[in-house]
């Protein structure tokens, strides 16, 4: 089996993905823009090949310099696990006439309005919503949705240049920091809780499956500096309370026409207990979602992805064995870390619920919150009860403080 995988070193976690690709007896062959000679010495040992492009968000050039790379090879899949390549690896796909996701396909978990309007077609529940390029086409979006209204890039990722708007100054506030933003979209605020459901698939069907609950909605996350964001994988993801919203995870994959691989989808659950689709990637979702999967079940899905992209076969148990909560932390003040307090009473807490402990230390530069869900560290911990996963998750977010100066 020989791979081709795109951007095989970032972000970071597409290390553990290459590591699994070799683990399961592919021959990657890695393409990024990284140097050779910069690649992190973990990658290095799974990589069979490796072509430095000089810009991998160069589509036409990327494509014109694997294939002349590639030219005397005969190669049996191109993958990518990072969201801003997955139509590139469609396109790979359909010159070389390989399996996998199309670029129809690739499309539809792509640009947030045609997944939208292929949900929507299924009879789904979607949000309304309006594709946006203009000031002007924004403001009549938002007079016909009304406030409050989500504006976001349709094909971002992570929350990033998303805005909740409330009132028509927060719109003028929108339209300004969006202006970069080349297509958005603008669409209805659901009021509820927020979910994940993520799943590694099999020709469209999940082969394992995860929930996972946002505190509190990434959009809050990403907008009040204060808030240590928390997600915590739920054990008994198939409660009734939580069912609407694996059975919607379902019927969307069968919508989109999901083949193999990984994919990421938010929900919301409103207060009449309604399941509402917010969107899917066709990918695993980042910020460590997938460290905490395998945690919940003691699985290695970096693995078992691999497994299913080259053999189709998922061998690793489902069982859920955890509730999985992980906590980031965002330093009070500028420059560089200075201390930590209430780390160790917390670490004493939490005793063997605690699996890691990656906080920035004292002296390191504290990171742009703005720019990172990952913030300035995490703690992750688990629990087969989910009243003491969630205990020890919010004692983590209040009672952990860490200072910049």
């Amino acid at each position: 089996m020989r791979v081709v995988f795109l951007a095989p070193s970032y972000p970071p976690e597409m290390i553990q993905y290459t590591r699994g690709l070799a683990e399961v007896g592919a021959q990657v062959f890695g393409v990024g823009d990284t140097p050779r000679e910069g690649l992190p010495k973990e990658v290095r040992p799974h990589l069979f090949d490796y072509l430095q492009v000089p810009r991998i968000m160069d589509e036409p050039d990327v494509m014109d310099r694997v294939s002349n790379w590639l030219r005397r090879r005969d190669i049996d899949r191109v993958l990518t696990n990072w969201e801003p390549l997955v139509l590139l690896a469609a396109r790979l796909r359909e010159r070389w006439g390989m399996p996998g996701m199309s670029v129809d396909t690739a499309l539809g978990f792509r640009d947030k309005e045609i997944m939208k309007e292929r949900v929507r077609a299924a009879g789904l529940r979607v949000p309304r919503s309006r594709r946006v390029k203009t000031e002007s086409e924004v403001r009549a979006a938002a007079e016909e949705i009304g406030f409050p209204l989500i504006l976001k890039p349709i094909a971002g990722a992570g929350s990033a240049d998303t805005y909740r708007v409330t009132d028509s100054a927060d719109l003028d506030h929108a339209i300004l920091a969006t202006r970069g933003v080349p297509e958005a979209s603008c669409e209805e605020y659901v009021e509820g809780e927020e979910f994940t459901f993520d799943t590694v698939c099999i020709d469209g069907k999940p082969a394992y499956e995860n929930v996972a609950a946002y505190l509190p909605k990434p959009i809050e996350m990403r907008s009040i500096e204060w808030i240590s964001p928390v997600i915590i994988t739920v054990r008994d993801m198939y409660q009734p309370r939580l069912m609407p919203g694996v059975e919607l995870g379902r019927k969307v994959l069968d919508a989109l026409g999901m083949t193999d691989g990984f994919t990421h989808m938010e929900w919301f659950l409103t207060p009449k207990g309604e399941a509402v689709f917010g969107e899917i990637g066709g990918r695993p979702g980042g910020a460590h979602i997938v460290d905490q999967m395998n945690y919940t079940s003691d699985i290695d899905l970096f693995r078992e992805w691999a497994r299913v992209v080259c053999w189709k076969t998922f061998e690793a148990e489902t069982r859920r064995k955890y509730n999985c909560g992980i906590v980031f932390k965002r330093a009070l003040g500028r420059g560089r870390i200075t201390r930590i307090d209430g780390l160790g009473d917390w670490l004493h807490a939490a005793g063997e619920a605690l699996v890691e402990e990656r906080l920035l230390r004292p002296g390191t530069p504290r990171r742009n919150w703005k720019h990172t869900l990952l913030s300035d560290g995490h703690v992750i911990l688990r629990h087969p009860d989910w009243d003491e996963a969630y205990r020890l998750s919010f004692a983590a977010a209040t009672g952990i403080q860490m200072y910049a100066e």
